[in-house]
């Protein structure tokens, strides 16, 4: 289940606030500059599909981003649990770091746990098959996929380097708490 909560940047142990309704995660992320959206398809699709199936089943939802935000590319990107490079793919993002561009992504399947730091307050953003999340570019966060990831997701770019991380050199997202998984479904 998706889950949002807040906490303050100095307590990583008691969240302030914590919702599983995806209306109020939207309102809540929407005042910080974050969209939260739930996708549906009516096609049968699946986190092993063919990327041209998987794309194809969302398609009306990709044009609509595509046309709004002028994005150049749309991929699918896949990671599971038998990946033998899974550590070192995790670790690529687990520490703060921003985007020269928005970072978009929708789950098609899995989950993965995006972790903004704006202004005092650290929004912990549990991400699951049917949400895209859009991080505008500029804001700090970490991304971790969990010790067994096991997700796919769509993912829009304007740019081919706007995936590249810019890391503050912080120490912050080693304070919070790490994406634990979600039970299979």
């Amino acid at each position: 289940m998706s889950r949002l909560r807040i906490f303050t940047d100095r307590d990583p142990a008691t969240a302030v606030s914590s919702t599983s309704d995806h209306a109020e995660i939207a309102r809540e992320l929407a005042a910080i500059g974050v969209a939260f959206e739930r996708w549906e398809t009516s096609d049968e699709v699946s986190g092993g599909d063919a990327p041209e199936k998987i794309l194809a089943a969302y398609r009306t939802d990709i044009d609509r981003l595509v046309a709004e935000h002028g994005f150049q590319s749309v991929d699918v990107a896949s990671v599971g649990p038998d990946n033998p490079k899974r550590a070192e793919i995790r670790k690529t993002f687990l520490e703060e770091h921003f985007h020269k561009e928005d970072e978009v992504r929708f789950f098609v399947a899995g989950s993965g746990l995006f972790t903004l730091h704006v202004d005092d307050r650290v929004y912990e953003v549990l991400c699951e098959q049917g949400d895209l999340i859009s991080v505008p570019d500029g804001t700090p966060h970490w991304f971790d996929m969990g010790a067994e990831p096991d997700f796919v997701a769509i993912r829009f770019f304007k740019q081919p380097d706007g995936w590249i991380g810019h890391f503050t050199g912080t120490d912050i997202a080693g304070r919070f708490p790490r994406h634990e998984g979600s039970p299979a479904k």
